[in-house]
């Protein structure tokens, strides 16, 4: 229970997707039991079970791409999970810093999301992603160059709030 918030936030960022999120948070959990034997200590748990979730989350995906998923028809379809306190939140700075990060293409956003909102150094990052640290490193250099770029475009200044 301890580590199924976090699993949960970074799978429905991977995702897009709450109910599906839930269903491979549940599979996580249940891969970490089968493979707990495995668990070799090199890393915390947490990361161990990001990683985990990271490779579930992109098979889920390219499943839902094979089932033919039209993207068009997908985005129309309106979020009823909106309140009207998080429609107006939307507006501020940081609602647009998070539309420029899920902007972002997917190597670049999955270390930002991983750095930021879960709290991931460099080290452990570059373990759940199976990718050298100097890679994080670069790729975190060009999504941070790229949200700059974002946000200034999108009339926001740099700096915070």
């Amino acid at each position: 229970m301890r580590h199924h918030a976090r699993v949960y936030r970074f799978v429905v960022r991977q995702t897009g997707s709450e109910t599906m999120a839930d269903e491979i948070a549940n599979e996580v959990f249940l891969e970490a039991w089968r493979q707990a034997g495995r668990f070799e200590g090199r890393s915390e748990v947490s990361t161990w079970l990001l990683g985990i979730a990271r490779y579930k989350a992109l098979s889920a995906r390219r499943r839902r791409r094979e089932e033919g998923i039209d993207e068009e028809t997908a985005a129309a379809i309106p979020d009823d999970a909106d309140s009207p306190e998080v429609a107006a939140m939307k507006e501020d700075k940081g609602a647009a810093l998070r539309r420029c990060v899920d902007a972002l293409a997917e190597e670049h956003r999955t270390v930002v999301d991983l750095a930021y909102y879960h709290g991931r150094a460099v080290a452990e990052i570059a373990v759940i992603l199976s990718i050298p640290e100097a890679t994080v490193k670069t790729r975190m250099f060009y999504a941070r160059k790229k949200l700059g770029e974002a946000l200034k475009a999108a009339g926001y200044d740099r700096g915070w709030p």
